[in-house]
Parts: structure tokens; C-alpha cells; sequence
């Protein structure tokens, strides 16, 4: 048994496809070439491999090379009050806490990480225990924006004897150092690194010991640890902490004009861009909705979401509010009212169908830290309306529904994308509210390969709710049905029904699909009519029904264009 624990404070190039195959134990090689091999069961074929690793490092790794994921989830919805109750003797201060956090769902629903608690408990506990006023936090940037300044607080009884000039003022000490620690959470974001070295600190200025006498607000939310030869790494609490922090420095980067780190992370040259006609654009600086818009089409382009979080952030400190709270820490910019108004109709009108429609949700989850609650309003009225099939979606309704879906308590009995009145971008974005409902029909021949890997995915959930599906007439690439086949095989898999009518499945596809449900014990009716398939295809089939491990009860192959030879 071979232990590879925290893959994701590892910095290992880890090339599967490039890397030279290694399989023998006495072979000199790098770390990283044995590290694939190992993964991959050409070195060592029979070891076991256990990896722990957050969710992002583990994206690393192939699929094909994992037979088993065990994740650690949150906090249940009963335990987040447990946590709280817990954390105060005073019942009354305690109720008035949870009753604020189910108040606001984006709180509640990140309450699930333990970290958040603890920093939502610091934040609330200050805010409900002290002479100070004003609004109780209602979105993730309102709550991390106190959080920093909770720490300062903090920071000034324990160093400077309680002498403050005032409680909620950062001093320039403060601004420096939470800077530093932007510019390093910034710049690792991007990479996908969680873990530093002191290579990395000094680049950014940073001298860590430093940093926690004079600042405290380190103490709190960055840490150090020695790890194996005794060379010590440092990190963020959480990550989220170090998203925040990010978005603060990016943000101070656009308020003080470093079109330098602007224009690298956006990708563009505005002296090449600029349109003398567009009003968007000053010279070759641009107006803060127009940046807001392309840090949402940077963030929507990254493969595994890094960015999401830190995008939500940064639009909630677009708000003057946060930016008066963390006074000079940001800067000054124009976000009048009619410059956050341009922003938010620009997350609600953003259309490509090119990226996953899980990752087009984030558009309405930055509306929320924009305070702009009208698309929720109106979903909650169409979810009370009666004749819904009449009422016309927008995009971002769509969004803004699959999530509210996908959130319910309650497990939706029939999606059937039929029934929505909206274009076909838009019945994309309500796939992923497969994964809270019983019986999924989603008939469309434009959907194909993106349809497959949601789908996918709410059959490998825990728990996975889906037990009728129906993908008839829909335009199943191999690499669709393959994915589609993963989820077919997870052990969390409880369908029992399957329709693929006029899906033109190719041998490829049906050895795949036979393959999968081989190991399915579920799953008892399959319908494949009006399949014009190759007798190959279905041979495979045949031994399907053969296998003793096989459960269907039903297979409909009604009009396939089956020789003698294909089917008894």
C-alpha cells in the first residue's frame, strides 16, 4: 500500500500522457515520471495506491485510474446549527445567529465548511457582542470584508494595548501587509497552488515573521507547517480566505490602474483593442463593468472552476458599501449607480454555450454578491405559477432555476426539459438540476456530449436521486456515452430505467454501454428502439443479457434492423 497524502501541496509536473512508462522497480527515475506510473499500474501493477488530495489537485488524475473516491462532506444542515449552538452558553445569542444565516442562503449553503462557520461565528459574535452597528453581513463578501477587520481588531487589543484609533480602520501597516498577501494569493491562484515556500513570500515582499507580529490579521487566516525534510510550507486557512484576498488585490490593481497584472490576466492589450467610438473604454483603461465582465468570461474558461469563488468576490467588492468597509485598502473607482447597474445587466444577458452549464451558474451567484435579487424573485414566482410551459426564460432564469433545483429539500419528480419555454442555450443551463430529481427526460439532438458528462455526474452523486432517464433522440457522441457509462458504473448508480430511442449508437458506444451495465444491479428496463445498428453492436448486447451479472428485466429493441445473426 503506497500513501501519496496532500497531492494538492504537491508542485509534481504530473504529465500522464507525455511521461515515459516506467515499470521496472530498479529503474532510476524522477519523482514525477514514478509518481505517473505508480497512478497508471505500470510500475508496481498489484500495490495499491491511496491519495488524499482537495478536490482540485485530484482533478490531476485520470479518471481511468481511479476505482474508488471517498469524499469528506460538510456540515448537514443539522449539524451547522449544532455547531453553533455549541460555540455560545447564551440560547438567545445563539438562535439569533442561525436565524440570521438561514436568512441568507448563500450563507447558509456555505456553512456546510466548517472553516466558514468558525469564520461566520468570529464575524457575528463581534458584531452581536459589541457597541458596533450596522447592517449584520449578508452575502460571502460582506462576511469576509468583517472578517479582516474583526482580526485588525483583534490584533491592536493583543499588540498595542487597546490603544485604537478606531475599530474598524485598517492602518497602513495593515493595508501593506494584507496587500503582500493578495498579491501571493493572486498570483498561486491562477497557477492552482494552495501551498508556499519562502521563495514565494519574498518574491511578494512578504517576511512571514514579520507579518505576524505586526499585522495579527496573519494569525488568523495564514499558517505555516514543516513537512517532510523539515522545509516549511505556508498557507492560506482555507482556500476560500485565499480567494477573497486575491479578488482584494486584484481589485486594488484596477482602482490604482496596474494595467501591467490587468491586462496579463485578462488577456487583451487595450491599446490594441480600443475603439475610439467605444464609450467603454477610457483611452486604455476600462470602465469597471467592462472589467467585471472579462474577469467573468476568464474565470468561465478555467477547466475546473478556480476561479469562481474569486470572481464572486470580486464582484461583491465592486459594491461601495464593501469598498467603504475596507476603507483604502481598495481604493477609490467609479461604481455609481449606473456603472453596477451596466455590470449586472451584463451577468444577466452573458450567452455562449461553450462552457458547462454547472459553471454558468456562478453568473447568478455574483448577481447575489451584488445585492441584485430580482432574478430570484422572479424564479420563486414562476416555481408558483400554473402555466409555467407559457412563461418565457431568459438565460440567466435558467441559471438561476437549475441551482434553486439542484438546492430544494425537496427531490423534484419529473424534469422534462419540454415543458420550459426557452431557446436551446437555455435548456443547457438547466441540465444540472438532473441531480435532484427522479425520472429526467431530456429528448434533444443538440445537447450531445455536455448533456452526458451532467448527467454523469448526478449518477455518481451521494445520493444520487435519478432513477428514470430518458436520452431518446439525443446526438450521443462515443466520448458522451463513455461518460454516461462512468456514472452507469458508480456504485451510487440507482437507475432502473433507461431510454436511448433514435440515439444511433455505434459499436464503440454499445461496447461501452454493455460494459457499464454489467456491473449495474439496478438497472431493469433499457430501451433502444429504432436503432439501425451493425450486428457487432449488438452481439455485445447479447452477451450482456447472457452475463449472469445482468439484472435487466426488459430490453425494448422494437424497429433496430436486427439480422438473424444479431439477435435470437
Amino acid at each position: 500500500l503506497l500513501i501519496f497524502d496532500g497531492l494538492d501541496e504537491s508542485r509534481l509536473s504530473l504529465d500522464f500522457r507525455n511521461n515515459e512508462v516506467v515499470s521496472d522497480v530498479s529503474q532510476q527515475s524522477s519523482v514525477n515520471v514514478l509518481l505517473t506510473n505508480l497512478i497508471r499500474g505500470k510500475l508496481l501493477p498489484s500495490a495499491l495506491v491511496w491519495i488524499t488530495s482537495r478536490p482540485a489537485a485530484a482533478n490531476q488524475i485520470p479518471p481511468e485510474c481511479v476505482d474508488r473516491v471517498t469524499e469528506v462532506r460538510g456540515f448537514t444542515d443539522a449539524q451547522k446549527e449544532e455547531y453553533f449552538r455549541r460555540r455560545w452558553s447564551d440560547e438567545d445569542l445563539s438562535s439569533r445567529i442561525i436565524s440570521h444565516i438561514k436568512s441568507s442562503r448563500s450563507l447558509h449553503i456555505m456553512c456546510l465548511i466548517p472553516v466558514f462557520c468558525w469564520i461566520t461565528a468570529a464575524v457575528l459574535d463581534h458584531m452581536l457582542t459589541t457597541d458596533q452597528r450596522g447592517e449584520l453581513p449578508q452575502t460571502l463578501t460582506d462576511m469576509y470584508s468583517h472578517f479582516l477587520l474583526v482580526q485588525t481588531k483583534r490584533k491592536k487589543q493583543k499588540y498595542e494595548e487597546g490603544h485604537e484609533t478606531s475599530p474598524q480602520q485598517l492602518t497602513e501597516a495593515d493595508r501593506e501587509v494584507l496587500l503582500k498577501l493578495g498579491r501571493l494569493a493572486f498570483e498561486h491562484l491562477e497557477k492552482g497552488d494552495i501551498m508556499f515556500y519562502q521563495e514565494d513570500l519574498q518574491r511578494c515582499g512578504l517576511d512571514f515573521t514579520e507579518a505576524l507580529v505586526h499585522s495579527g490579521v496573519c494569525t488568523e487566516i495564514f499558517k505555516r507547517e514543516r513537512v517532510i525534510f523539515r522545509k516549511t510550507v505556508y498557507c492560506f486557512v482555507h482556500l476560500s480566505i485565499q480567494e477573497f484576498l486575491a479578488a482584494v488585490y486584484m481589485l486594488h490593481c484596477y482602482t490604482n490602474r496596474n494595467t501591467e497584472v490587468l491586462k496579463d490576466f485578462l488577456q487583451r492589450d487595450w491599446d490594441e483593442d480600443n475603439d475610439s467610438s467605444d464609450d467603454d473604454y477610457h483611452q486604455d483603461y476600462p470602465s469597471l463593468d467592462v472589467f467585471l465582465e472579462g474577469a467573468m468570461e476568464k474565470s468561465l474558461q478555467s477547466e475546473n472552476g478556480h476561479l469562481d469563488l474569486f470572481v464572486r468576490f470580486l464582484h461583491g467588492l465592486s459594491l461601495e458599501s464593501n469598498q467603504r468597509l475596507l476603507g483604502g485598502l481598495l481604493g477609490r473607482t467609479d461604481n455609481s449607480p449606473e456603472t453596477i447597474q451596466r455590470a449586472i445587466s451584463n451577468l444577466k444577458e452573458m450567452s455562449s454555450d461553450e462552457f458547462s452549464p454547472d459553471r454558468m451558474i456562478n453568473i447568478f451567484h455574483c448577481l447575489t454578491e451584488m445585492k441584485d435579487h430580482s432574478v430570484h424573485q422572479e424564479i420563486t414566482e414562476f416555481l408558483k405559477s400554473e402555466n409555467r410551459s407559457e412563461e418565457k426564460l431568459s438565460l440567466i432564469h435558467c441559471s438561476a432555476l437549475a441551482y434553486m433545483l439542484q438546492m430544494s429539500e425537496e427531490v423534484l419528480d419529473e424534469l422534462d426539459l419540454d415543458q420550459y419555454n426557452t431557446s436551446l442555450e437555455g435548456r443547457l443551463r438547466l441540465i444540472p438540476a438532473v441531480r435532484n430529481c427522479r425520472k429526467a427526460k431530456l429528448n434533444d439532438d443538440e445537447l450531445s456530449e455536455t448533456l452526458c458528462e451532467v448527467v454523469a455526474s448526478a449518477l455518481k452523486s451521494d445520493p444520487s436521486h435519478l432513477r428514470d432517464l430518458d436520452l431518446s433522440e439525443s446526438l450521443l457522441m462515443d466520448s458522451g456515452v463513455e461518460r454516461l457509462s462512468s456514472g452507469l458504473e458508480s456504485p451510487n448508480c440507482r437507475l432502473e430505467a433507461l431510454r436511448l430511442r433514435s440515439c444511433r449508437l455505434s459499436e464503440i458506444s454499445c461496447s461501452a454501454l454493455a460494459s457499464a451495465l454489467k456491473s449495474n444491479i439496478h438497472l431493469r428496463h433499457l430501451g433502444l428502439r429504432f436503432h439501425a445498428q451493425q450486428d457487432s453492436g449488438m452481439e455485445l448486447l447479447r452477451e450482456l443479457l447472457e452475463s449472469p451479472d445482468c439484472r435487466l428485466e426488459t430490453l425494448s429493441l422494437r424497429c433496430c434492423g436486427l439480422s438473424e445473426i444479431s439477435f435470437p
